[in-house]
C-alpha cells in the first residue's frame, strides 16, 4: 500500500507513480484522441454538417445520460471502497486478537514453560503469514519466517489443503492438550476459545470478500455505458467546440475510465497492487508483538 502525505498537493499533481491510471490508459487515450479528430474532420471539413439540427441535439442526450453515469460510478467506487475498508478492519481485528491471545497465554502459562510459549509465539504469527499467502494464492512456504522458525509446524502441514485452518486446528489442539494436562483450567479454556475461534471467523470473512467479486453483468454494463457515452461525445460537441473537442473528449474518457480502474483495483484488497492492503507488514508486526509478549 502506498504511504503518502494527503496535504502535499503539488507532489501528487506533477508526479506519476506506477499505480497512476494515466499509465494504464495511455493507449486508449491516444485512440480516443485520434477518433475524436477523425470525427471532427469528417463533420466540419468533409461533410460540412454544421447545419444538421439532429446532430446538434446530441448534447441534450449526453446531459441526460451524464447524471445516470455519475450515479453508477459513485455506487461502483463506494462499493469497491467498502470492500477495501472491510478487509482492513478484518486484518486489524486479526492483529488485536493475536495480541489478546498472546497476553492471555502469557498470563496462564508458567514462565519456565519455554516449549509451549515458543509454540504459540510461532504458531500465532504463522497463522497471519499463512492467511496472507492463502489470500494471495501463494505457497505458504514463502511465509515471513525462516525455516528454523516454523520448521516444526510445516512438518504437520499439508500444502494441498487449507493451510490457515490447519494452523488454527493445531493451536486449538495444543490448548486442549494443555487443558488435559491440567496446565489450563476449564474457565481459562473458555476464555481462550473465543480468541481461537476469531481466527477462523476472520479467515472466512476475508474469503467472502476474495471469492465474491462485483457481479459480472454490472461491471460489463458500466464499461459499455462509458464506451458508448464517450464515443458519441464528438458528434454533437464538435459544432460548438471545434477541434477543442479532441482534448475535452479525451479528458472526459480519462476521468470516467480512471474511476472504473480505481474501483477494479481496490475491490480486491488482498492482492499485490500498489493500493492493496499491506498484509505482509501487518503479519510482520504480529510476529514481533507476539514474540515480545510471550518471551
Amino acid at each position: 500500500m502506498i504511504r503518502y502525505n494527503p496535504k502535499d498537493w503539488f507532489t501528487f499533481i506533477f508526479r506519476l507513480h506506477k499505480s497512476d491510471t494515466i499509465r494504464q490508459l495511455s493507449p486508449l487515450l491516444f485512440g480516443i484522441a485520434v477518433y475524436s479528430a477523425i470525427i471532427a474532420v469528417l463533420e466540419v471539413e468533409v461533410f460540412n454538417l454544421s447545419d444538421n439540427n439532429h446532430l446538434k441535439n446530441i448534447p441534450m442526450m449526453h446531459s441526460l445520460m451524464g447524471f445516470a453515469i455519475s450515479m453508477l460510478l459513485v455506487f461502483r467506487t463506494n462499493t469497491a471502497y467498502d470492500r477495501w475498508w472491510e478487509g482492513r478492519k478484518l486484518w486489524g481485528a486479526l492483529v488485536n486478537n493475536s495480541r489478546n491471545l498472546s497476553i492471555k497465554l502469557a498470563a496462564i502459562l508458567k514462565e519456565d514453560d519455554k516449549n509451549n510459549r515458543t509454540f504459540f509465539s510461532t504458531s500465532i504469527a504463522f497463522y497471519a503469514a499463512s492467511l496472507k499467502n492463502h489470500l494471495q494464492q501463494e505457497s505458504t512456504k514463502t511465509a515471513l519466517f525462516d525455516e528454523d522458525d516454523h520448521g516444526h509446524i510445516l512438518t504437520t502441514i499439508n500444502q494441498e489443503k487449507h493451510i490457515p485452518n490447519q494452523v488454527a486446528a493445531q493451536l486449538f489442539k495444543r490448548v486442549h492438550v494443555l487443558h488435559q494436562q491440567g496446565k489450563i483450567t476449564g474457565d481459562e479454556l473458555i476464555i481462550l476459545n473465543a480468541e481461537l475461534q476469531s481466527f477462523t471467523d476472520i479467515c472466512g470473512a476475508c474469503e467472502r470478500i476474495k471469492n465474491t467479486p462485483i457481479p459480472f453483468s454490472y461491471s460489463v454494463f458500466i464499461k459499455k455505458f462509458i464506451f458508448i457515452y464517450v464515443m458519441t461525445l464528438p458528434f454533437g460537441y464538435v459544432f460548438s467546440m471545434g477541434y477543442y473537442v479532441i482534448p475535452v473528449v479525451t479528458f472526459i474518457f480519462y476521468v470516467l475510465a480512471s474511476l472504473e480502474l480505481v474501483a477494479e483495483e481496490i475491490e480486491d484488497p488482498f492482492g499485490i497492487d500498489a493500493n492493496d492492503l499491506p498484509m505482509e507488514k501487518i503479519a510482520t508486526n504480529i510476529k514481533r508483538h507476539v514474540a515480545e509478549i510471550l518471551h
